[in-house]
């Protein structure tokens, strides 16, 4: 094989509020050989994700943060061009954590090979893959929604939300979405089938949820914290739910918010509130991945990718996707 250079992103500083370009670095390394068990991939499209930004700071988590130095984390999907593994061949195209960079040695194990006959490659970091896992499970194992209920979701034009509200509708459910701009509010009610949008920049939150839904929210999908939530647990219905699985509100402030005052509405409603990590389901991701794809195949579900062009260009559209710039999918392409 020639010899290879790679170059990767590091995180140069831990970011102070929200992330600056400063707070990255790139550099160039060697490429090297894979080991007993290993494979060396190619980076085609890296995934940008809200979840990054938590593992910049050094505080304890569920995930170990990133170091000083370190390549910046993040799933990416490549093609194998060195495998010395019996499981994954060279011209294969896999999902696994490559990091912001080019190339990446990682056990083939940890690799999860991509039939592109199944969906678009790239719908691997998007709704076939982590996100679209996070909408199936979150929403039909945690929140168990029922027909005829009201499902509220927040960041709803998102990689998560949108998949979770289309999901809602097969399940027979009223969905309404907040998002930050009128476009966004237009895809979900136009191109998702959302019953209603509310831009809650421009509009009142807590008063549209009154008069969208006069008998309460039964299912809240919490994607953003902060006071579209207050708003939220404010409209919530009898034994309402609401689902934490994300809080991108509250990821770059300096000092957080003080937290919502009013759960004394969990009391009143008999409502519960439960976070979930996408990872406690692994042993039905294939069955939810086969399902997710078979509806994106037949027209069902529909998904939208923001494709970024070009390496050099991750850490601004990082900082991109935490000012909501972003719609649908954030990706970079790395090469074809």
């Amino acid at each position: 094989m020639p010899e290879l250079v790679n170059r990767r992103w590091t995180l140069a500083n831990r970011p102070v509020g929200y992330p600056q370009e400063s707070d990255f670095a790139i550099i160039e390394t060697d490429v090297d050989d894979p080991q007993h068990g290993e494979i060396l991939v190619r980076t085609l499209f890296l995934s940008l994700d809200p979840y990054m930004r938590g593992r910049m700071r050094d505080r304890r988590s569920y995930a170990v943060p990133v170091g000083i130095g370190d390549v910046v984390v993040g799933e990416g999907v490549g093609r194998v061009i060195a495998s010395q593994s019996d499981d994954v061949a060279v011209g294969d195209i896999v999902a696994c954590q490559i990091g912001w960079q080019e190339y990446a040695v990682v056990p083939a194990h940890t690799a999860r090979v991509v039939d592109p006959a199944m969906a678009p490659i790239s719908t691997a970091l998007g709704v076939t893959g982590m996100p679209g896992l996070t909408a199936y499970h979150g929403l039909l194992a945690v929140g168990q929604p029922r027909p005829g209920e009201t499902v509220l979701i927040s960041a709803a034009s998102g990689a998560v939300g949108a998949v979770v509200g289309q999901i809602a509708k097969m399940n027979g459910c009223r969905v309404i979405g907040t998002v930050g701009t009128d476009d966004k509010a237009a895809y979900c009610t136009d191109e998702l089938g959302f019953d209603a949008a509310i831009n809650y920049k421009t509009e009142d939150v807590f008063a549209r949820l009154t008069e969208l839904a006069p008998d309460g929210i039964d299912i809240y999908f919490d994607n953003v914290g902060g006071t579209v939530t207050d708003a939220a647990i404010e409209n919530l219905a009898l034994r309402g739910r609401v689902l934490v699985c994300g809080q991108i509100s509250q990821y770059n402030l300096e000092e957080p918010e003080m937290a919502p005052r009013n759960f004394w509405n969990l009391i009143t409603k008999q409502a519960r509130i439960e976070g979930f990590l996408v990872f406690n389901f692994q042993n039905d991701h294939e069955v939810a991945r086969t399902r997710l794809a078979s509806w994106v195949r037949d027209g069902s579900l529909k998904y939208r990718e923001d494709i970024v062009d070009g390496f050099e260009q991750a850490p601004r559209a990082f900082i991109g996707l935490m000012n909501g710039a972003n719609f649908g999918k954030l990706l970079v392409k790395m090469s074809d």
